[in-house]
């Protein structure tokens, strides 16, 4: 198994730094088991709490939603095979595909994992109005339930969505974990521990979890994606830890008890990187480093609350004064010598360009 360092980092830009050996395999145990640390840790595998990286990362193993978003931040399908806009821009129509499955859960009858059908939507996505279940609800301010319900079933295999109003956006917006979908009776049955006893239809399913401790998830036998004949993914497992120590976390990747340390603060970047943001002779011989796109966006905010004590008589809570800081931060300088140039400044706002197939 290579090894890599994986940099979360400013808007657009992810960088990998990949161990210049070659790959072996156990001689008794053939199993491949990507082994990565998590400096932050996860609070929770419920999609509907999908608001942290960390979270993100580990739920995006184990649910799948209508559409995903590509490597090159492309909006694309993913159990929707297709949809179309109609009524002006306010319905949503998704034709769902007919070989997705839950994963395998005692609470299924013969424990075997059901067919996804839309109703399964109706119910994910309804249960993400509940504020005191997600933090999703503001993405779904624009759902009309006035006149009929937001989330509708037309059949087994056509999910629709009613909006107020035209929402360009929208669609990228279904790509977030929030809107994976979730079988309701294992939810009615596990109540607030679904948080850890989670069940989807990802590529990994859960294997266990000791909070603060170790993660681990399984391959999906039955996941249906493809890559040419091969069924995905190609591993047997992933295996979490959740060293808090950076020190210790990075000794343990130099020591490839670990195959990724994630987040740009889980190593010493003056040690590992050069000013522009390449990797340094020294490890020239240990890493091969390569960069490509990741969705991420790094933002400095103001607290604008008047009724807090420390904004009340803030001058930052004058509009014309958080202005004239925002123009004079350069951009492109920050993302230099505070992120060693793995980036790009957001000089054109600070929503990164998504395009949609």
């Amino acid at each position: 198994m290579k090894t890599i360092i994986h940099f979360s980092l400013f808007i657009l830009t992810a960088i990998f730094i990949t161990a210049c050996t070659s790959e072996e395999k156990h001689p008794v145990d053939t199993r491949t088991v990507f082994k990565y640390n998590d400096l932050a840790g996860i609070s929770s595998l419920d999609p509907a709490a999908a608001k942290t990286f960390e979270n993100i990362w580990a739920v995006n193993q184990l649910y799948n939603g209508l559409v995903e978003m590509s490597d090159s931040l492309v909006v694309k399908p993913s159990i929707a095979s297709s949809w179309e806009i109609i009524n002006n821009g306010k319905t949503y129509l998704f034709h769902l595909r007919n070989d997705v499955f839950f994963h395998d859960h005692e609470f299924f009858n013969g424990g075997k994992g059901r067919k996804v059908i839309a109703s399964d939507f109706v119910y994910s996505f309804n249960r993400l109005l509940d504020a005191k279940v997600s933090s999703a609800t503001s993405l779904l301010s624009n759902i009309n339930t006035s006149s009929k319900p937001g989330f509708e079933a037309i059949n087994d295999s056509t999910f629709a969505i009613h909006l107020e109003k035209p929402f360009t956006p929208f669609l990228g917006i279904l790509t977030m974990k929030y809107f994976s979908v979730i079988p309701k009776e294992v939810v009615d049955r596990t109540g607030e521990d679904f948080r850890r006893n989670p069940v989807g239809t990802g590529p990994f399913q859960f294997k266990m979890w000791e909070e603060g401790s170790r993660l681990v998830f399984v391959k999906n036998e039955n996941y249906f994606e493809f890559e040419g004949a091969d069924r995905l993914p190609y591993l047997d497992a992933v295996s979490v830890s959740f060293i808090k120590s950076k020190e210790t976390s990075f000794l343990d990747f130099l020591q490839k008890n670990v195959d990724m340390v994630s987040g740009i603060d889980a190593i010493n970047t003056d040690e590992v990187l050069t000013p522009e943001g390449t990797i340094k002779d020294s490890y020239k011989d240990k890493f091969t480093m390569q960069t490509q796109p990741f969705l991420k966006t790094d933002y400095l905010g103001f607290l604008v609350d008047e009724k807090l004590p420390s904004v009340k008589n803030s001058p930052t809570k004058i509009k014309a004064i958080r202005q004239a800081i925002n123009y004079g931060f350069d951009r492109k300088k920050m993302v230099k010598y505070l992120r060693k140039n793995l980036g790009k400044a957001a000089t054109a706002g600070f929503i990164p360009r998504i395009t949609f197939i």
